[in-house]
């Protein structure tokens, strides 16, 4: 398999999930990905959530196609490692709290006099800068502090967290759009490498759409709205007659017209007041309210109907069953199944984005810890002698 990536070698000193998921992305797309880790336990995330003989189901999928070294980064001998393959890595991606790499000797400083064209990946609670520099900071954090956790959920309750960890996510999707275009740059000759500072804070902030210049403007603070998108209507969450819910995003002009026709309701799609968005948004109460009399009166999937022959957005709330059913998601290849030890075949979610000449694609799921130590080493130069030596000395397992 190849990629649009292939031929660019990745650095991971990184573990848990913001930069293995970024550099996941770039192993999909054919990046060499060499993962650093500790020898013993390696990566907590090999040990995080549901198991399958004593690794991480999550682990199998978030360093698939990786390298795994087991390096001792206390070792003289494990660092001297790490910057030769600095020497030759076009990326490192890093996610140490600021300060951690350079007390190492592994900081920008020391990694670029050696690899000028070195592009270096940063991803920190709250950035390489700034007086919350030192903070320890995980995604939870960022997602409390970017102000999407203040805008998630009811009203009459606390605010809620997405069921996933999109803090994290967030800042590694950054981190990938950074590295790129730092690549792009090196590669086209415009210029040396340099720093992709990525903070998970900044990172869900940069997602807020116009929360800023509508409070700095109009003194509006965007809360909690439950299923409700403020100031986009109709778009919410309706209740079923069979206990789910239809989602309906019928928000632009000619939609709503349709939607309301399509519910029986020509009288509010002629209506001069609700013709635009601002004067639905008005009246958004009693068009959740109309819907919702509507959607209560049929099934998801007859109301799904309705909508569908009307053109009008619509869904049902998917949970992962309904996910790994659904025709549509296998169309696309995006339920693959994937081999694991003992014989075991599991279900793994696609490749995202779908590239129509240099398509990504899955060589191996995440690997035992120290797996490609020695052919690594071997690269590098080092002979059966000298990685046995490395070995002895506690360098390297």
């Amino acid at each position: 398999m190849s990629g649009p990536l292939t031929g660019i070698r990745v650095l991971e000193l990184g573990q848990l999930i913001a930069a293995p998921f970024a550099t996941r992305l770039m192993a999909e797309f054919g990046a060499e990905v060499i993962k650093v880790e500790a020898p013993g336990e390696g990566d907590p995330l090999r040990k995080w959530r549901k198991m399958h003989e004593g690794t991480s189901l999550w682990w199998y999928l978030q360093s698939r196609n990786k390298k795994s070294i087991a390096v001792n980064l206390k070792s003289p001998d494990g660092l001297a490692i790490v910057r030769q393959l600095a020497q030759s890595a076009d990326v490192v991606v890093e996610n140490f709290r600021p300060g951690g790499l350079e007390k190492l000797g592994l900081g920008w400083d020391a990694l670029s006099a050696l690899n000028p064209n070195l592009v270096m990946v940063r991803i920190s609670g709250y950035g390489q800068t700034g007086p919350y520099r030192d903070r320890p900071g995980f995604g939870a954090i960022g997602e409390s502090m970017g102000g999407i956790r203040f805008t998630t959920g009811d009203p009459s309750t606390p605010p809620a967290r997405v069921g996933v960890s999109i803090g994290d996510t967030l800042a590694s999707l950054h981190g990938v759009i950074g590295a790129l275009m730092a690549l792009l740059r090196v590669k086209t000759g415009q210029g040396a490498g340099q720093v992709v500072d990525v903070s998970l804070v900044e990172s869900v902030f940069n997602v807020m759409e116009s929360l800023v210049p509508e409070y700095d403007l109009l003194g509006e603070v965007r809360t909690r709205t439950g299923g409700a998108l403020p100031g986009i209507t109709p778009s919410n969450t309706y209740p079923s007659q069979d206990g789910g819910f239809v989602v309906i995003a019928g928000n632009s002009d000619p939609i709503f017209r349709r939607l309301m026709k399509a519910i029986g309701r020509p009288d509010l799609a002629e209506d001069p007041s609700l013709h635009d968005n601002e004067g639905r948004s008005r009246q958004a109460a009693m068009l959740d309210a109309v819907l919702a009399d509507w959607t209560r009166g049929r099934t998801v999937t007859d109301a799904l109907a309705v909508l569908d022959a009307a053109e009008v957005p619509a869904g049902r709330i998917y949970s992962v069953a309904d996910i790994v059913a659904d025709p549509h998601y296998n169309a696309r290849d995006m339920i693959l199944e994937a081999d694991l030890p003992g014989d075991t075949r599991v279900k793994m979610p696609g490749i995202v984005p779908k590239l129509s000449e240099t398509p990504g694609g899955v060589r191996w799921q995440g690997p035992a810890l120290g797996a490609h130590t020695d052919s690594v080493l071997s690269e590098l130069g080092f002979d059966e002698a000298g990685i046995a030596s490395l070995r002895q000395k506690g360098a390297v397992a």
